[in-house]
């Protein structure tokens, strides 16, 4: 399939895109900071700089887009039906990226925990999720 827009729009509209502040992560922002969490943002000293850092409960949370991140099962986890081997190899380093850093905060004792963008178009289920993951530590604390 040929792609529709030029190439410089392309590049203008890719340029576009943004790894911090997106939508979804403004979310779950927003319900943590609700529920009385206190969270850092993008720690560049800890691997793959996390969204949110939970520093007291020793939490990183990613909030991915489905795209970017191979959301599996997800519509918007689709392959561009253009440069499919350029998209192809650039998702699997996404994947492989996502797994090591995974990897590498857990060996730091870190829990990591990933938010789907999909998952936070419903708020009850990001706060449910959260109650989840900050309720089971408070629990293994006592």
């Amino acid at each position: 399939m040929v792609d529709r827009l030029t190439e410089d729009r392309r590049s203008w509209l890719m340029s576009r895109v943004r790894s911090e502040n997106t939508t979804p992560e403004l979310r779950v922002r927003s319900i943590a900071h609700s529920m009385g969490l206190r969270f850092r943002l993008h720690r560049s000293d800890l691997p793959g700089k996390p969204d949110l850092v939970f520093p007291r409960h020793k939490v990183a949370i990613f909030v991915h887009g489905c795209f970017w991140h191979r959301h599996e099962g997800c519509r918007k986890a689709s392959m561009p039906k253009s440069r499919q081997e350029f998209w192809g190899a650039k998702f699997e380093a996404n994947i492989e990226r996502d797994r090591r850093v995974t990897s590498q905060l857990r060996a730091l004792g870190w829990n990591v925990e990933t938010i789907w963008e999909c998952e936070t178009r419903d708020l009850k289920t990001i706060s449910e999720r959260l109650s989840r993951v900050f309720g089971l530590l408070k629990r293994r604390d006592k």
